[in-house]
C-alpha cells in the first residue's frame, strides 16, 4: 500500500460516478445480480475504483451462490481492513479499502470456504487490470467511460491503455 489518501467530499463525487460514488463513499449496496464482475473471470487484479489500490486478485474469486462478487480473501491482508457493524441485530464486518477508506463490500463467514471467510464485494467498487503477458490492461466494465482507480495507482503506469 502507497500512502494515505485523504480527499474532500466534492473532490469526490468529481472523480466517481454517481453510481460508484454512492457505493464507495455512502456506503451502499449495489442492486444483488447487478454487478459487472459477478460473473467475471478474467486473470488479473480488481483494484479499488477510488484509489487503485490492489484490493483483490482474480485467483482468489469464486463463483458462489451470492448475488455479489465472491472472494476467498484480500490480495494481502494490509490492502483492506475491516469494520465491525450491527446492522439489523446482525454483528457483520465491513470491507474497507486501506488506502482511501472506500467501502468496497462486506465479510461473512463461510465453512464451505478455505479461508473461512467470504468477501462479498460491490462490482461498482472495483477496477479490473488484466494480467495479460507483460501488458496490464484496464476494464472500463459497463459504464462506457474510463473508471476512476487503477491508473493512478504506481501499477497503472504499466497499462497499455484502456479498452
Amino acid at each position: 500500500m502507497t500512502g494515505k489518501i485523504v480527499r474532500s467530499d466534492a473532490e469526490w463525487r468529481r472523480r466517481l460516478t454517481p453510481e460508484q460514488y454512492r457505493i464507495t463513499r455512502l456506503k451502499e449496496t449495489e442492486p444483488a445480480h447487478s454487478g459487472w464482475y459477478r460473473t467475471f473471470d478474467g486473470p488479473g487484479a480488481y483494484c479499488c475504483v477510488c484509489c487503485g489500490e490492489p484490493v483483490f486478485h482474480s485467483r482468489d474469486k469464486f463463483r458462489a451462490p451470492s448475488p455479489w462478487p465472491a472472494f476467498r480473501s484480500p490480495a494481502a491482508s494490509r490492502c483492506v481492513r475491516e469494520r465491525k457493524e450491527l446492522f439489523h441485530l446482525v454483528i457483520r464486518s465491513e470491507v474497507l479499502c486501506s488506502r482511501c477508506d472506500a467501502h468496497l463490500g462486506y465479510q461473512v463467514e463461510d465453512r464451505s470456504s478455505p479461508t473461512g471467510r467470504r468477501y462479498l464485494i460491490n462490482s461498482l467498487a472495483l477496477s479490473f487490470f488484466e494480467e495479460q503477458q507483460e501488458a496490464v490492461v484496464l476494464y472500463q466494465g459497463r459504464h462506457g467511460r474510463p473508471l476512476a482507480g487503477c491508473p493512478e495507482h504506481p501499477a497503472g503506469r504499466l497499462s497499455s491503455g484502456v479498452v
